[in-house]
């Protein structure tokens, strides 16, 4: 499993208003390219969130479901991307420092990327969830100028 943890500089609340926007999804998370839906009970349980992932024409429609909502502290999600599998994102929201602290954990469940995963591949996974975690922050906090 790969974990990140970062704080961000705004409410948990504003935090949560862009997890609970389905319509941000793909302003936040690494090699997403565009919503195509998203069901009107985002993010409760069961709810359906459509996304597109790679360079047009190449695109792969794929789809991520909530698993556990706790607002304004947990949002479990299944992750479809193919071709690489299913993935389990688990993002933890807790007040810090007059801020929010969030935690992600990624677990590949299904496919190449469950049947790959090791050092290596997590390695990639917590790069990538960095920076996933660091547009987080540029959306919550509503930035005017970029961060270093």
């Amino acid at each position: 499993m790969a974990t990140n943890t970062r704080h961000i500089d705004t409410s948990r609340e504003a935090v949560w208003d862009v997890l609970s926007n389905g319509w941000t999804f793909s302003n936040w998370v690494v090699g997403n390219s565009h919503v195509r839906a998203v069901e009107r009970d985002w993010p409760r349980v069961g709810a359906h969130l459509f996304h597109a992932s790679g360079p047009w024409p190449l695109v792969t429609r794929d789809e991520t479901i909530v698993e556990k909502c706790q607002p304004h502290e947990l949002l479990a999600l299944l992750v479809r991307g193919r071709p690489v599998g299913e993935a389990r994102v688990v993002l933890e929201l807790n007040d810090e420092n007059g801020g929010c602290r969030v935690t992600m954990h990624e677990t590949p469940i299904a496919g190449p990327g469950k049947w790959l995963h090791n050092p290596a591949t997590e390695a990639i996974l917590v790069r990538r969830n960095t920076e996933t975690l660091d547009r987080l922050a540029a959306v919550a906090e509503n930035r005017t100028e970029p961060s270093e």
